[in-house]
């Protein structure tokens, strides 16, 4: 039948969506892409969605809940970056789409993965767990700072401090942010500020933004680590709002910004002063309230009082009173007192007497048991210590030859001898049968 006579399928509409989808699985994926965000949003499932385009098309993308989970930080508007995906159709509206599997800034792939190594590893430690993070001070007297000399972070502190709480003293601990000796620095310079004589009560560790190579110093294992381990909370104003790094993470605090690291660990001196004010406000009118019931409490008790003669003459016979009875509770308390101290010294007397018979038994027990141990009754059931010339103990047939001299002695005196021969083990053997 020639081609022109075959009639064309008729495809319903979701048939012919899902051969494109089938199509389309089995020619491109899995895929790897490379564009720009656009319109990154992230839903209240957890779900992510966004544009990848370029300068000549676009294509919608899906990144679900278990991808997303995987993304330190959602990537900036216009943000160039690399995705690994699935290339799909959404059914219910016929549109192409991306299902994103892993997302991650272009040209910093190798150096990305290997931070998410670094942060899995240190999570899967436990120094992410906030139940382990330190609440800062309430009021922050002394503040350590971790930046470069010629970064714009160390003005922008300085400048909020200035402006907000020009109180708080500043040590600063000088160290590289950037550069292959930047971690060791960083590590140094919070060590010097945590573990010295006069600790700050708080430690910014701050910087400027730039990419992820430009951070890299602050996704050091070591430098985390010892972050978590300071003892002296420690607050990071790293990059910008968008920029995560390890020790963001391992941080008891993170800011989006330097400043805004300044701003968390010192609260405005009006708002100090305005609270002072408000307690003096308090404190006043407290004491004001108390002296007016003082004196009202005063006036009642003036009025109730008696005769001050008629009441001395109460008074001294209340005292008299007590003093008889308190001589009374005296004397009995005493004999009391007296008699407890008799019968426990009889006590006493005896226990210690029995302890001592039941030492004094013991050691003569201990001396029969030495006695049967000693050497010289060993001698006297006829056995004989052998030694040779040099005066050394011979203890094996092997210790001495045929014409050798030795000394045998014996409970009641010593034996010279010359040995005539040697035999081995079996003449023992037979002898002690």
């Amino acid at each position: 039948m020639p081609i022109a006579d075959l009639e064309p399928r008729l495809w319903p509409v979701g048939a012919l969506v899902r051969a494109v989808a089938d199509a389309l699985a089995v020619r491109f994926n899995p895929v790897l892409v490379r564009g720009e965000v656009s319109g990154f949003s992230r839903a209240a499932s957890g779900h992510c969605y966004f544009t990848l385009k370029d300068a000549t098309g676009q294509l919608r993308c899906a990144m679900f809940r278990r991808a997303a989970e995987q993304l330190p930080a959602p990537p900036r508007e216009g943000e160039l970056v690399e995705v690994e995906a699935r290339l799909s159709v959404y059914e219910p509206r016929g549109d192409l789409q991306l299902v994103v599997e892993r997302l991650t800034r272009a040209g910093q792939g190798a150096l990305y993965e290997r931070f998410l190594r670094i942060k899995a590893r240190l999570e899967a430690d436990g120094l992410f767990d906030a139940a382990r993070k330190r609440p800062l001070p309430k009021h922050v007297r002394t503040l350590g700072l971790v930046t470069s000399l010629g970064a714009a972070a160390l003005h922008d502190v300085a400048t909020a401090l200035a402006r907000r709480a020009p109180q708080v003293s500043v040590l600063l601990a000088p160290a590289q942010v950037q550069g292959p000796h930047a971690p060791e620095q960083l590590l140094a310079a919070l060590r010097r500020l945590a573990e010295g004589e006069s600790p700050p009560d708080a430690i910014l560790l701050v910087r400027g933004g730039g990419s992820l190579e430009d951070l890299w110093a602050f996704n050091d294992e070591a430098l985390a680590r010892a972050i978590a381990l300071s003892p002296v909370p420690v607050v990071t104003g790293i990059g910008h709002e968008t920029d995560f790094t390890i020790a963001d993470f391992v941080a008891d605090l993170r800011a989006p910004t330097p400043t805004a690291a300044a701003e968390l660990v010192a609260p405005p001196r009006d708002q100090l002063v305005a609270v002072l004010d408000a307690h003096e406000t308090r404190l006043n009118f407290l004491t004001r309230q108390f002296l007016e019931s003082a004196d009202q409490t005063l006036d009642g008790v003036q009025a109730r009082l008696e005769r001050p003669s008629a009441r001395l003459v109460d008074q001294h016979r209340g005292l008299d009173a007590l003093v008889s009875r308190l001589s009374r509770q005296t004397d009995a308390a005493l004999e009391r007192s007296r008699a407890a101290a008799r019968e426990g010294e009889q006590r006493w007397s005896m226990a210690w007497n029995r302890q001592a018979d039941a030492r004094r038994e013991r050691l003569a027990r201990a001396e029969d048991r030495l006695a049967l141990l000693s050497p010289r009754r060993v001698l006297e059931r006829g056995y004989a210590l052998l030694t040779d010339p040099a005066g050394d103990v011979v203890s094996s047939v092997g210790a001495v030859r045929a014409g050798q001299d030795a000394a045998a002695l014996l409970a009641d005196g010593a034996l010279e001898l010359s040995v005539t021969g040697v035999r081995d083990r079996s003449i023992v053997d037979a002898l002690l049968q």
